[in-house]
This record gives C-alpha cells, structure tokens and sequence, in this order.
C-alpha cells in the first residue's frame, strides 16, 4: 500500500503534518488557519503528508475551507464524540494517557532499533486489541468520521502514514490506495490498540519515523513543517529519528526546509496535555497567531519561482 509519489519530484511543495494529540490537531489547524487569514494559503501544497493528529488535519484542512474548519475547532466541545464510552484507542479502559507513555517508553527502551521498536509496538497493539470489545474499532472508526468534513480522498494529494502492526513495516495510505479515507486516518491515530482494514492491522503513524515523518517529502523543493511536539522524538539519540536529523538528511538532498513549532508560552498545551480536549481551544487560537505573525517571513520561501 506504499503510495509514496516519485523520489524525482523536484519542482513542488510539500507541507508535513505532526503528530501530537488533540491539541496538536488543533494548533496545527490553527496554524494553517492564520497563515491564511495573513494572505499565505499552504493548503495548496502538491503534497501534504500527515501524522496521527496531523493526518486528521490534513484531511480536515482538505476537505473544506481552512476558515471553516478553524471555526469548528473553536466552536465544537468535546461531547463531539459520538460514543459515550470511550472510544479513543487508549491503552486500555481506565488507564490514563501517563500509563501508556509509561508502557510504550518500556518498550522504547527495551528496543534494538527503530524496526525492533515498531515490531514490539505492534505486537502490544494487537495483544490490546484481541482483549477489547469487538465495538470498539467501529465506535473508533465512527469517532474519526465525524471530526472530518468530508469522508472521500480530495483531488489534491495526501499521504497519511501507520505502521503494519503484524510486520512493523511502515505504511503511507494515499489517495489511490484503495483505503478509505477515514480508516486510513483512523490505523493512524491508532496510538493503543491495532486498527484493522481488511485483513491487515496498523498502529499510530509516529512509529513509523517520529511524530513528522518529513522523510517523506524528499524529492519535494519546498517543505513546510508543523510540528506540534516541536521536533522532539522519545526515541534514543543514536536512532536519528528527531525532526531536525530528517531535516537535515532533507536538505542535503536539495530540499529548502522551514518548521513551524509552538511558541514557548504556549508549550503547556502539549505534551501530557495533548489528549485534554478543554485545551483545544487555547491551542487553536495560540496556533492562529503564530500563523498571522509567520506569514510574512514564510510568504518568499512558499510562493517564491521554484527554480
């Protein structure tokens, strides 16, 4: 299912998507909003590849204007979920999100390498999934269909990645993958239990390589970054799997790379916040504003002469 588009792409744009929770999802859509409302559209990126929260707003900013989606960020509780039992896919009913962080930090540690890692972390997943409720992929999947505004892959090209949870081998849903939408963003929001389609299972995207995976957009002139966990991996050092180590085997490819991160005051909102849906809110507007103060410094590198 690797639909990764042609390594010799070099006359484009690329726009990348992080992870990071729920107020991640919403500063990224914040700022992508404020860039707009500053004059600078990056939503017509010739690709934009997104990661776990970022693959959900790299669908939510695809499939309708980037005002209107800012507004819903605003404007929708939290009771927007359509299941009252929890449908996220947590580590387990009653854990919070500190167990998980404690329980995969374990496996990180106890990992040989990045391929080691994705293989125990899917092998976890799948142990979780076969001790859920058979309900809880589809109240999972019905969940992820109601934050997007529309349910079908859009004429411009995204990317959404996951890890097979059987092979720890990664993964890049696209628009001709044959996968819906919503499922594909769905296995990569699966950051507890492994998410089926058909007859395989998947795991959160960030497994793949950090919480960007900017990797991807080698080949592309221009990338654009949001990075809502500011760059940061959980993983060892050695590893090379932190943003500014894929930035920097980027542009010593060519690419012209910029990063957005949060604002050191707004830096609470993330991290052990990041699943607190109270929080969207101030992550969104704290995103717009770093959108609108941007744009200008960003507006010569995204609609510069791609020569």
């Amino acid at each position: 299912m690797n639909t990764t588009l042609s390594q010799n792409i070099t006359r484009a744009r690329a726009l990348v998507l992080g992870g990071g929770g729920s107020t991640g999802n919403a500063w990224l859509i914040g700022v992508v909003a404020g860039l707009a409302e500053a004059g600078l559209d990056v939503t017509n990126a010739d690709l934009t590849i997104g990661t776990s929260a970022g693959s959900t707003a790299a669908a939510q900013i695809s499939g309708a204007p980037i005002a209107e989606v800012y507004a819903a960020t605003l404007q929708v509780p939290p009771s927007q979920r359509p299941a009252p039992a929890n449908p996220r896919p947590a580590p387990a009913r009653g854990r919070d999100v500190s167990d998980h962080m404690e329980r995969t930090a374990r496996i990180i540690a106890s990992s040989a390498d990045p391929a080691d890692m994705r293989r125990r972390m899917g092998a976890a997943a799948l142990e979780l999934q076969a001790s859920l409720d058979p309900s809880t992929q589809e109240r999972w999947r019905a969940t992820v269909a109601a934050r997007l505004p529309r349910q079908e892959w859009p004429q411009q090209q995204i990317l959404i990645t996951a890890v097979d949870a059987g092979t720890g081998e990664p993964v890049e849903f696209g628009n001709s993958s044959g996968v819906d939408l919503v499922d594909a963003v769905a296995a990569s929001c699966a950051s507890g239990f492994a998410y089926r389609i058909g007859s395989a299972d998947y795991i959160d995207g960030g497994y793949r390589s950090n919480a960007e995976n900017a990797d991807l957009a080698a080949g592309f002139r221009r990338v654009l970054v949001l990075s809502p966990f500011g760059g940061r991996t959980r993983t060892p050092e050695a590893w090379k799997q932190d943003l500014a180590s894929q930035i920097e085997v980027l542009r010593a490819g060519g690419n012209q790379v910029e990063t957005i991160l949060p604002a050191v005051e707004s830096e609470h909102l993330f991290g052990a916040k990041a699943m607190d849906f109270s929080l969207r809110p101030a992550a969104a507007m704290a995103g717009f504003e770093q959108g609108i103060s941007l744009a200008s410094g960003l507006s010569g590198f995204w609609k510069g002469p791609l020569t």
